[in-house]
């Protein structure tokens, strides 16, 4: 009988967390669907070209405005940098999209209060300035080059891949009109049901294991552990551990919060709790997959420089805080003796039900379980998915009925009316361009512009040096310059080339393909 209790009073712990950010989150969800379907990664690939400062900057704006799903950020991460973003704008990219996102401020006002909120976007625009400097410093060309051949090869990382490459966005007609419209609508569900599954293990295991821990761990042990009656130490401490504890979770994105409150709850510092949040970029699962798109030694830099960031940002915003009087004294948390109630947050986590509900149905009504089956196949046997020219889904060509050709190229569609619609006009879904360069040679690589129905593939391209042709698969000699990646038959190419790029690099000409 005391465990069923035990187990039931961590279930009603968890239960009554949830309730009172059940509404933030489907809030911070909804915001991030409606710009995920208005801003198109390829044209976020292509304006994260340079590792300078206005790259910085677009590199932190774009994740913040990108889902918070720790897998789908550094599975955009990769997409990114093969589209020809750099490395370093492509992680400050990753950690944005988990550390200054809409939804992970709302659960942290709920469940912490508006001080937590602006330490994690203040520490989290500090922690980004660090690692930028960290990468200025100590990362080199050659980790770059060999990060890139890992990242061409493709190699599945996680069965979220397909989600975080997949890009539903309208960049056609009016900003109101992508949103409001039918299309639009479709667009924005997808995007919601697809953040949402790829989510809710992480957030259902944050919930539970703080239920758990809140109920069964005593404070008395975390204060122990935190080194509380040691101020200076736990000040020093906290920042230290906290990414360590949340190395060892398991749990990442907005997941993170149940676990900071129990934290906090139990004697952590104020950063040693923003130490923590940041974190969910270095889980092992993370780490693991990271070694898979990059590689074993670009993983460990990753790691090292990470770590060293989070923790640096922790203090320096914890201490902060202190000298400024904002880091709160009063560690005590209410949210786990709270119940639910008829108060607003019941009233509006009713009304986010019903509007969560009308999205499931136009979710389900327009193929999202049929491409949710599609990622799954894609990650048990690394099905190549391509996107549906008229919507934005995601589909697998092996197993999609509804296709036609057109100009000799295959499009594949989520249902009879994506390619009834398609059949009317093709021409507005078909706008393929091939960059030629300027001084006569070919360009790098054929660059295509909003190719919906697949990426192209294409076996060779111009040395811009000594314009000899080059295998773009097995090329080991490479250089990304203003959103392109122009490939190189030597090393003795590749340095004369990156010593004057403006050289080899016309403004070049548009040719419709």
């Amino acid at each position: 009988m005391f465990v069923f209790n035990a187990i039931v009073h961590a279930l009603q712990i968890s239960l009554f967390m949830l309730w009172e950010v059940l509404w933030p989150l489907a809030f911070g969800f909804l915001l991030s669907a409606m710009i995920q379907t208005v801003v198109s990664k390829r044209a976020v690939a292509g304006a994260l070209g340079k590792p300078d400062l206005k790259g910085f900057f677009l590199a932190c704006g774009f994740g913040a405005a990108s889902s918070s799903c720790s897998y789908a950020a550094v599975a955009v991460g990769r997409a990114l940098f093969r589209r020809g973003a750099s490395f370093v704008n492509a992680i400050i990219f990753e950690f944005a999209a988990t550390n200054l996102v809409f939804e992970l401020g709302l659960v942290l006002l709920i469940l912490l209060g508006w001080q937590f909120v602006a330490a994690e976007f203040a520490g989290g625009l500090l922690m980004a300035v660090i690692l930028w400097i960290l990468f200025k410093v100590t990362l080199r060309q050659r980790m770059v080059d060999a990060a890139k051949r890992q990242a061409e090869r493709g190699v599945f990382g996680s069965t979220h891949e397909a989600h975080g490459e997949m890009d539903v966005s309208i960049t056609d007609g009016p900003f109101l009109s992508r949103i409001f419209s039918p299309r639009g609508f479709t667009a924005i569900s997808h995007s919601f049901y697809m953040d949402l599954n790829a989510l809710y293990v992480d957030l259902g295991l944050g919930f539970l294991i703080a239920g758990a821990l809140a109920a069964w761990v005593p404070n008395s042990w975390w204060q122990a552990f935190f080194l509380t009656n040691h101020p200076t130490l736990n000040e020093f401490w906290s920042p230290l551990i906290g990414p360590v504890i949340s190395m060892l979770s398991f749990v990442c994105s907005v997941g993170n919060v149940p676990l900071a409150v129990v934290l906090w709850n139990g004697g952590i510092s104020f950063g040693g709790v923003i130490s923590f949040l940041f974190a969910d970029l270095i889980i092992l699962p993370i780490l693991n997959i990271y070694r898979k798109y990059y590689g074993g030694r670009t993983a460990l830099y990753l790691l090292g420089v990470s770590y060293a960031a989070m923790v640096l940002a922790g203090f320096l915003v914890g201490g902060a805080f202190q000298l400024l009087g904002l880091a709160p004294t009063n560690h005590h948390v209410t949210v786990f003796e709270a119940q639910p109630t008829w108060n607003y947050t019941t009233f509006l986590d009713i009304a986010f039900l019903v509007l969560m509900a009308v999205m499931a149905w136009r979710f389900v009504t327009t193929g999202g379980i049929e491409m949710l089956r599609a990622h799954a196949r894609r990650a048990a046997a690394g099905v190549d998915l391509v996107r549906d020219p008229v919507c934005g889904m995601s589909v697998d060509p092996a197993t999609a009925t509804e296709h036609v050709e057109y100009m000799g190229t295959p499009y594949y569609f989520c249902s009879a009316g994506c390619r009834s619609k398609f059949e009317k006009d093709p021409a507005r879904y078909t706008a393929q361009v091939v960059e030629v360069a300027h001084a006569g040679h070919l360009s790098h690589s054929l660059v295509t512009a909003a190719v919906p129905g697949g990426e192209l593939e294409n076996q060779s391209a111009i040395d811009p040096v000594c314009g000899m042709s080059v295998d773009v698969e097995s090329a080991e000699y490479r250089s990304f310059q203003k959103g392109e990646t122009y490939y190189f038959c030597s090393a003795g190419c590749k340095e004369t080339f990156d010593r004057d790029p403006d050289k080899y690099i016309g403004k070049g000409k548009k040719v419709i393909r």
